[in-house]
């Protein structure tokens, strides 16, 4: 029997070792990109099915579901849009969801700003009270925000001796606005200040000396460097204000000032009972192509703005 050199006793269980630690990395990454398929197909699947039976007509729904539609029936989407006034909800959400985050980041980003760059006595207090805000449910305190609404229509009704009929706060579509961007102040002003920490005080400080203000060092050397995580704000909000529907509801009764959500609900109630559905699925695409859009125009800045901070100095 061959005698074994004793270097290939020793290299060899190293080689084997290397082997299987390759082996182990790659069957990770083949899982991890398993999941994130599965993941993608369970998100593009129902989407690209709901926008495919948009096009349908009524009598293409009784044979095979996932069959291609015969043509593109645009009769759905005009019967949507205007006989379910479909495009009057549509600027109702589109008119309070711009507003709330125009309102939203008027405030936040000065707060922002001062919580990230500033020391002062309550500074620990604020930041406690914004932190906890961010474990407060909003559909839990619905009730709440509506008895104050009411109590402050009252009391203006009582005031100005106005007519009871009459609403002020509610069936407001600025309230409901205030109402949304109060609601996301804590989780904006959390981000936003925790980006702004990340960025180096040399740029503020060469702003200074040039004779910048704060307001002015603010608008022209903050906002600048913080627009990914301000853009990253912005898409977050768009959707959570696009697709609310309990405030809407809540505040909202007239039918004309209905938000999209709350129509779409109506409108797949009353489409489901006429077996329409074609109908209620070019509601859905109509409630949906705003946020595709606003994605696929800022997705680069997304990443950007959830993981990268400024340059350390």
């Amino acid at each position: 029997m061959e005698n074994i050199p004793e270097s290939n006793l020793n290299i060899n269980p190293v080689i084997t070792k290397k082997n299987k630690k390759k082996s182990t990395n790659k069957l990770m990454k083949a899982f991890i990109y398993l999941c994130l398929i599965l993941f993608a197909l369970s998100i593009l699947i129902p989407l690209g099915w709901s926008i495919l039976a948009a096009f349908k007509h009524k009598s293409e729904f009784y044979g095979n579901p996932w069959a291609l539609p015969e043509g593109l029936y645009l009769e759905n989407f005009k019967t949507a849009f205007i006989k379910s006034h479909m495009g009057e909800y549509f600027f109702n959400s589109l008119f309070v969801t711009a507003l709330a985050l125009v309102i939203l980041l008027v405030i936040s980003i000065p707060a922002a700003y001062v919580l990230s760059r500033f020391n002062f006595k309550s500074k620990k207090l604020l930041n406690t009270i914004f932190a906890a805000g961010l474990f407060i449910n909003v559909n839990y305190i619905v009730v709440p925000i509506f008895l104050l609404i009411l109590d402050a229509d009252k009391a203006i009704k009582q005031i100005f001796a106005l007519p009871l009929s009459m609403t002020v706060f509610l069936d407001n579509k600025i309230v409901l606005a205030l109402v949304y961007a109060s609601t996301a102040l804590p989780f904006t002003i959390y981000l936003l200040s925790n980006y702004l920490k990340t960025l180096p005080r040399a740029y503020e400080e060469a702003a200074m000396i040039d004779g910048c203000s704060y307001l002015q060092t603010l608008i022209k050397v903050i906002i600048p460097m913080a627009k990914p995580s301000i853009i990253t704000v912005i898409l977050f909000q768009f959707l959570a204000f696009w697709n609310e529907y309990i405030i809407s509801m809540t505040l909202l009764t007239d039918p004309k000032l209905k938000t999209l959500p709350v129509g779409l609900m109506n409108l797949m109630a009353a489409q489901r009972s006429a077996v329409q559905y074609g109908k209620m699925y070019a509601g859905l695409v109509i409630v949906m192509l705003p946020t595709l859009i606003l994605y696929m125009c800022v997705q680069k800045k997304l990443t950007q703005g959830m993981t990268v901070g400024g340059l350390k100095g």
